[in-house]
């Protein structure tokens, strides 16, 4: 067999197993050379598919690693996403404190009771006002969907408020399960 008029890739993967399966022979792991004899080939194939599709792969890539960074993100941060029923528990249970993050008007069509209605910009600038009084409770942050209130969530976290949750999808998600809400101020 001459390897010399083998493409420089397929040349490249031949010593590549050949290097692996002598290592195999000559240190006899029961099984080895075996195993490596199935998976070269769909190693070779997923290799041909990178080469000939690096953006598709590199795009993969970058997602999957965007994937696992929140993921580890959203399990180190000291803010918790809570569902209606765990937060109905805090409500009823600890007393707790819901803020309200939406704008002026949709609060005004409809809030959970007690909520308190602050801006994000006001949690940013740390102007929480009567809010200051409930640090040790535990606080419930509420906006439309519960997409945006992880950043004013931890903005409290910062200003020293223990306990801090986000209501996992919002108002929205409340009043979707038909749980009460309260119009006006």
């Amino acid at each position: 067999m001459n390897f010399f008029r083998n493409s420089p890739q397929k040349m490249h993967s031949i010593t590549l197993a050949g290097c692996i399966c002598y290592t195999a022979q000559v240190y006899s792991f029961p099984g080895f050379y075996s195993l490596i004899r199935e998976l070269l080939p769909p190693m070779q194939e997923i290799m041909q598919f990178v080469s000939r599709h690096p953006v598709l792969c590199l795009a993969w890539v970058v997602l999957l690693g965007a994937v696992l960074f929140m993921t580890f993100k959203g399990l180190a941060s000291k803010v918790k996403v809570i569902t209606r029923g765990e937060a109905t528990r805090l409500i009823n249970k600890e007393d707790a404190v819901i803020v309200d993050l939406r704008q002026r008007d949709d609060f005004r069509k409809g809030h959970i009771a007690g909520s308190v209605n602050l801006l994000p910009t006001e949690i940013k600038a740390n102007n929480v006002g009567e809010l200051e009084k409930h640090k040790s409770k535990p606080v419930i942050v509420v906006d439309g969907s519960g997409m945006q209130a992880q950043e004013p969530a931890n903005a409290l976290i910062k200003a020293g408020f223990e306990q801090v949750f986000v209501l996992k999808e919002g108002i929205a998600g409340w009043s979707g399960e038909n749980l009460p809400l309260v119009r006006g101020k």
